[in-house]
């Protein structure tokens, strides 16, 4: 079961270590708004004391992976402490670079705080302004080298914190107009896909993770993206990464079954596979991943446990420090 429960990085229900029940020991877990108490005197602590917890159950041999979602805008996990906080599109389309890798540091700074070592953003998908895709104003702009130029800056700040970041969603959604978390979109356009996909290669190196979508493209044939060696592993820009999928519980790659989500993942070049929403869910890809033989996933595993041996330790939680952070932020979003 090594595959099984050190390739995962799950979701997971609870808000303290002792309700947190997963029937595996996974290599990475993701946060989401479940998992905080939004109580804004004590929630902070207590997702520390969370994660924490969560490190000595599961990262004892090797540093666990900590993500979260948190942009800023409409995705943002630490709202209920925080307050509402600017999109990465108002912070470029206002302020520029700078902007953006001032509160690509003040997350980073933050996160880092609460033990987080990952930080699932910035988002590279070219703007269009299409309401139905999910991406919105998540996206700094619709022109290639801008929307690097944001998000580059935003990681820029967010790792001189020592929150790792994430590129996603690889090769772009722009100009899509289905949520891949609803069903699979499409984008049958190959000079679309090649312009999305030119935003993302100026800030990938082999130690980025790089967070693939679920997007069917012409080349990926009836596969998404995400489960398409020839868009992973093979992509046709030379583009090299830390691959993950995103969260195979979507609609987005729904028409597949569990066994087929997690080999196909493996055999595209992804080194994680992510599953976020259910105990269904994550125990499915877990039993999965368990009955594959180990020449599928002993290259993934060796990436992954690379990747984690250089997470550093967070500092221990402040409460002074904290509130000093959160009225900076908060300023810093009046201003904004």
């Amino acid at each position: 079961m090594i595959c099984a429960h050190q390739l995962l990085w799950t979701g997971f229900l609870g808000l303290d270590p002792a309700e947190v029940a997963l029937p595996f020991d996974p290599g990475g877990i993701i946060l989401f708004a479940r998992n905080l108490d939004p109580d804004p005197l004590g929630g902070p602590a207590r997702c520390r004391r969370l994660i924490d917890g969560l490190q000595a159950r599961f990262g004892s041999e090797l540093p666990l992976a900590v993500a979260v979602d948190q942009e800023g805008g409409a995705v943002s996990r630490l709202r209920p402490w925080t307050g509402p906080t600017p999109s990465l599109r108002r912070l470029w389309t206002r302020d520029g670079a700078r902007a953006c890798s001032a509160w690509g540091a003040l997350w980073g700074e933050g996160l880092r705080m609460l033990g987080f070592n990952v930080d699932f953003a910035p988002v590279l998908d070219l703007w269009d302004g299409h309401p139905g895709a999910g991406i919105g104003d998540r996206a700094a702009s619709e022109v290639s080298l801008e929307a690097a130029a944001a998000a580059g800056a935003f990681l820029h700040g967010l790792e001189s914190a020592g929150v790792r970041g994430c590129l996603k969603h690889f090769p772009g959604l722009g100009g899509t107009t289905l949520d891949s978390h609803q069903g699979l979109p499409v984008l049958e356009d190959g000079g679309k896909v090649d312009r999305n996909a030119q935003a993302f290669l100026p800030l990938a190196h082999a130690d980025r993770l790089v967070m693939v979508a679920h997007l069917r493209t012409p080349a990926s044939g009836s596969l998404p993206a995400s489960l398409h060696r020839g868009s992973v592993q093979d992509n046709p820009w030379g583009l090299r990464g830390r691959f993950l999928p995103d969260d195979l519980e979507m609609g987005g790659c729904a028409e597949w079954n569990w066994d087929e989500r997690v080999s196909r993942s493996l055999e595209a070049g992804q080194q994680w596979l992510l599953v976020c929403q259910t105990p269904g869910g994550w125990t499915a890809c877990a039993e999965a991943a368990g009955r594959l033989p180990a020449s599928l996933c002993d290259k993934a595993l060796e990436s992954n446990r690379s990747m984690r041996r250089h997470l550093p330790p967070a500092p221990p939680f402040d409460l002074q420090s904290w509130e000093g952070w959160l009225t900076r932020l908060q300023s810093a979003a009046k201003e904004t």
